[in-house]
């Protein structure tokens, strides 16, 4: 098993602010928001709401995508896919402070986020995953492996149909952070899957 040199090797993934409160009272540390249906004034009311009960929990709140918007409510990470690198300013992200992660689902997209330097890379989806229609098929934990080997120390989060029990196979083969969205915001008891979660990788419950 690794060690995380990310903020907790558990990462779950949510859609609305109130997951990080939630969550992140339950021992979550590092939290993505990912919000796909709302925009403008609303979505930069969403992400406030996040930051603020990312502080309340020491949450390190991870903002998907909307990364002019990160810089705004002043959110200290964002997670990229592909696509976004054709027009995110990287530097202006890193003058701002902001840390980013990067999505990569081949040798090539690899290759390609290396190139800027991101302070971790995903790898996705592992297992079939039904809750984002993805042009790559899954990866295999070998792939993990294969990863690791590539890029060195840096970050590697895994993602994609990982589970509760998917989970330490994940380390087990590189990587540094479990990411999922439906095993954590689907539980009958999300508050008893973090700590589920957190004892299956290794972790602590923050106090």
């Amino acid at each position: 098993m690794t060690v995380s040199r990310l903020p907790q090797r558990i990462y779950p993934v949510v859609d609305r602010a109130f997951w990080v409160d939630r969550l992140g009272d339950a021992g979550a540390r590092f939290v993505q928001l990912r919000i796909k249906d709302k925009s403008g004034a609303d979505l930069l009311a969403e992400l406030k709401e996040g930051m603020v009960f990312a502080r309340r929990h020491g949450v390190t709140l991870v903002v998907n995508d909307f990364w002019r918007e990160a810089m705004t409510c002043e959110a200290p990470w964002v997670h990229l896919g592909q696509e976004d690198l054709d027009t995110a300013d990287l530097d202006a992200l890193r003058n701002a402070g902001v840390r980013f992660g990067l999505s990569t689902h081949s040798v090539e997209e690899l290759d390609r986020a290396l190139a800027t330097k991101p302070d971790y890379v995903a790898l996705g989806p592992v297992w079939e995953t039904r809750l984002k229609k993805m042009a790559f098929g899954p990866q295999g934990t070998a792939k993990l492996t294969e990863w690791r080997k590539r890029i060195g120390d840096l970050p590697l989060v895994a993602i994609g149909g990982v589970t509760l029990a998917r989970a330490p196979e994940c380390l087990a083969a590189g990587a540094d952070c479990v990411a999922a969205v439906s095993d954590f915001i689907l539980a009958d008891d999300p508050a008893a899957q973090i700590s589920a979660w957190l004892a299956a990788t290794g972790e602590t419950v923050p106090l």
